[in-house]
């Protein structure tokens, strides 16, 4: 295992752009990550870690500053657990929403289909809603 990753490596491991890495890293939201000697942004095994959770954070809708907090509790350890569990199942909810949504929009898309081949192959005499009779 490496020691130090650049901003490449770790733009190549984590998926994340440059520019979102640099973002992340500006706004705070990357502790403890480095320096090399020519000033440019270096980063550890464990900022990857970091890195992959700071993106799932990022798809279930966390702001910033939400973000910047469970950051916060995580840095005061154990204690907080409770608080960053609480911040999780609140997002946890808005992502089974998300989902269930998703699901009404893939059944709408797989009934379509099925209309469509119906149409395609005689089974149904082909209507429309967008034209009136």
């Amino acid at each position: 295992m490496k020691k130090f990753y650049t901003m490449k490596e770790t733009c190549d491991i984590t998926g994340l752009t440059y520019d979102a890495l640099k973002f992340y890293c500006n706004k705070g939201l990357v502790p403890f990550h480095k320096r090399d000697k020519n000033n440019r942004r270096i980063f550890t095994y464990h900022n990857l870690g970091w890195l992959e959770s700071l993106k799932t954070l990022k798809q279930c809708n966390m702001s910033i500053e939400e973000i910047r907090e469970y950051l916060d509790l995580a840095m005061q350890g154990e204690p907080t657990i409770l608080k960053r569990k609480a911040m999780l199942e609140r997002k946890e909810k808005d992502v089974q929403k998300e989902i269930a949504r998703l699901k009404q929009t893939l059944d709408f898309i797989a009934w379509k289909k099925s209309l469509y081949d119906d149409f395609i192959s005689g089974k149904r005499e082909y209507y429309t809603n967008l034209k009136e009779d």
